[in-house]
């Protein structure tokens, strides 16, 4: 699978790839005895697919999971998993590994251990709205403004509807301010959230895909308001208690009683402990919960809305839920659903989500034609990985359902399709419309031709940390020549030259010239470059004028125009060191909220002046130049009263139009990025 540098808002490399079948547990917890689950009644018969290989049974599920997951968990410094597998409407395996609390060796359990499952928590989202569908009190394609006590804009001529937040279409730029806070009584009621954090739309609704909480947030409210119920009271009292799911919660700070029962959140095992993390948009991604209970939501899913007698879905509104929805690229590649998105692997259909806190990283996933459920997750991510999930899940697949990928003939046309297109792509998941667009630059993707007329993204990696390399298999449809993963081109609606992957829920638009990050970190580290040469030869130069006893030949004008031109350098560098500052507090997230807004609007003045002092250097110039030519014609009918070297005009003219150049540049990237944008919405 790909690995998640492109999929998360910080890039990790690729670490497990060991697969060592009946390896002793290296933790205390690793040598529990899985979970008896309860008995459950029988399911309905369904049609499942032929397992093959290795014995789809609870015995070897734990010694194939008792193998891989000690040795990985403590070769990346992770504190603790859990998993839990369900197949036809039973839980075959539940399991803990490593730690809840490293400092007093709790051990993980896979029945009372609460984990955040991030954007997993979606799905109760999802299956909220669902539930009013059914009730005939939402529709998926009506305008969400008709259910909603504030209005979104009509940026354009189409309504967003809940269809598009469903499939992330929404059109709505990212957002990361006020996504944390650092306390629980910080927490605003989501109608305020929702109307103080609203993100500029930058797709027309439906159009492009771009993974958006703020869409989800959005339903959620939604839900809220048509239930008469809060939202968080809605998923315990509609979902939660139906489905058995007593470790289960949306509630920020944890009720008394499951508080003792919550997983510390890591960086890395060997580091202290995090504090609980407080979602904002909390529809989004706010739910705790335990591995079983959520074995009970996957077995509702897989049967039809339906757990041990209760039901929280209709069998047509699940089977509606897992439908594959329109995707620009057509059937090339995975498409969303309702919700899920689909990740089809070994030739099987699959559907799930994945979820990120700070500290929690899951997945889960559903393979309807062989009725199975895994849930998986990690109280850290370890040393720099998030892909153990991945690589986890893929070993299940090759151990139980293992697939040959077949070789597509060779296509006439792949050395030309190959070069038309490479370039850099920009991901459609970015801050747009306000100050943080500039993100989106260096977060671009490169695109490059092989020599053997195949492609490398430079940041997609196998698990060996390296780029995949793709074959095309179809026109402008690419295979990973080790696997299965693909990509494939199409014509976005704003005709840009788009690509899709095997996640959905993005894509990647190529970026014209002037958005490249080839050239815009030439205009910014020249621009800089010559902006701190220049500031640093200032006093330079007036020391070594005063060493050699000569004197700077310039009017009281020209003294003036120097001397702002050189502020103007400061400036420019200000800006920039101010910046910096600002997103070396992003390393802690809740430090994104209103009490940075003074100091941004105070580093966008500054460079609101920066950018108009810019016409300052070039008059300035122009100066220098039209002195330089007098003072050489001077020097050359003898008029002049002393001589200056040739040298030195040359050497004025250069430095004066470096500095322009600097300006100039620094102008631009100011400006076209966003960075002087006021909105703070971000």
């Amino acid at each position: 699978m790909f690995s998640h540098k492109l999929l998360s808002n910080s890039h990790f490399r690729v670490a497990v790839a060991l697969l060592i079948s009946g390896l002793s547990g290296a933790s205390q917890s690793a040598k529990q005895a899985p979970l008896v689950p309860k008995p459950q009644p029988e399911p309905k018969k369904q049609v499942t697919a032929p397992i093959t290989a290795h014995p789809f049974e609870a015995a070897d599920i734990q010694a194939f999971l008792d193998g891989l997951m000690p040795l990985s968990i403590e070769r990346d410094d992770i504190a603790g998993a859990v998993i839990s597998i369900v197949k036809d409407g039973k839980v075959v395996f539940a399991k803990g590994y490593g730690y809840a609390d490293v400092k007093s060796k709790k051990p993980v359990s896979p029945t009372d251990t609460l984990f955040r499952p991030g954007s997993v928590s979606k799905l109760f989202t999802w299956t909220a709205v669902m539930q009013q569908v059914e009730q005939g009190k939402l529709d998926l394609d009506r305008d969400v403004n008709d259910y909603l006590d504030f209005k979104v804009p009509a940026t354009f001529d189409k309504p967003i509807t809940l269809r598009n937040a469903m499939t992330h279409t929404a059109g709505f730029s990212e957002t990361a301010k006020d996504m944390w806070v650092s306390d629980p009584k910080k927490l605003t009621t989501l109608r305020t959230y929702l109307i103080n954090h609203m993100p500029a739309r930058i797709y027309p609704p439906g159009t492009t895909p771009a993974y958006s909480n703020y869409a989800t947030t959005l339903a959620g409210y939604i839900v809220q308001r048509v239930s008469g119920t809060p939202f968080e009271k809605y998923i315990t009292d509609r979902i939660f208690k139906p489905l058995d799911m007593p470790h289960s919660t949306f509630d920020q700070p944890l009720p008394p009683n499951l508080k003792p029962l919550m997983s510390k959140g890591y960086k890395t095992a060997s580091e202290d402990a995090k504090e609980y993390e407080v979602v904002q948009p909390w529809p989004a991604g706010s739910s705790a919960v335990s591995a079983m209970d959520m074995a009970h939501f996957m077995i509702a899913h897989l049967q039809g809305g339906e757990y041990n007698g209760a039901r929280i879905l209709q069998p047509a509104t699940v089977e509606q839920m897992h439908t594959r929805q329109a995707l620009p690229a057509g059937n090339a590649l995975n498409a969303m659903c309702l919700g899920f998105y689909e990740e089809t692997r070994n030739g099987h259909r699959i559907f799930g989500h994945a979820g990120d806190t700070l500290y929690f990283h899951s997945d889960l996933h559903l393979m309807p034609d062989a009725n199975l459920g895994f849930f998986v997750s990690y109280n850290s991510a370890g040393k720099g990985t998030l892909s153990n999930r991945s690589a986890l899940w893929q070993y299940f697949l090759d151990r139980y359902f293992p697939y040959h990928t077949p070789t597509p003939p060779a296509i006439a046309s792949a050395d030309s399709d190959a070069k038309q297109v490479t370039g850099d792509y920009m991901v459609s998941r970015r801050l747009q419309g306000n100050f943080l667009f500039v993100a989106s630059m260096p977060g671009e993707a490169k695109l490059e031709k092989n020599s053997d007329a195949t492609i490398s993204v430079a940041e997609l990696d196998g698990f060996n940390g390296k780029p995949m390399k793709f074959r095309e298999i179809a026109p402008k449809v690419y295979q990973n020549v080790d696997g299965q993963e693909k990509l494939a081109f199409y014509q976005g609606y704003d005709g840009r030259q788009t690509f899709g992957i095997d996640f959905p829920f993005m894509v990647f638009q190529k970026a014209t010239f002037f958005q490249s990050k080839p050239f815009n970190y030439f205009v910014l580290f020249a621009s800089l470059a010559i902006l701190v040469l220049a500031v640093l030869f200032w006093p330079i130069s007036t020391l070594v004028r005063r060493h050699y006893r000569t004197r700077l030949e310039l009017n009281p004008n020209e003294r003036r125009l120097r001397l702002l031109a050189y502020l103007v350098c400061l400036l420019d560098l200000a800006v920039v060191a101010g910046f910096a500052i600002v997103v070396s507090k992003s390393d802690d997230v809740t430090a994104l909220n209103d009490s940075l807004d003074k100091w941004i609007h105070l580093l966008q003045l500054i460079g609101v002046i920066a950018v108009i002092g810019t016409l300052v250097t070039i008059y300035y110039a122009v100066v220098v130049w039209g002195a330089a030519r007098a003072q050489a014609h001077e020097q050359e009918v003898g008029a002049a009263p002393y001589v200056i070297p040739r040298g030195r005009f040359l050497w004025s003219r250069l430095s004066a139009t470096a500095i322009v150049l600097a300006c100039v540049g620094f102008s631009w990237i100011l400006l076209y990025w966003g960075i002087l944008n006021f909105r703070l919405n971000y």
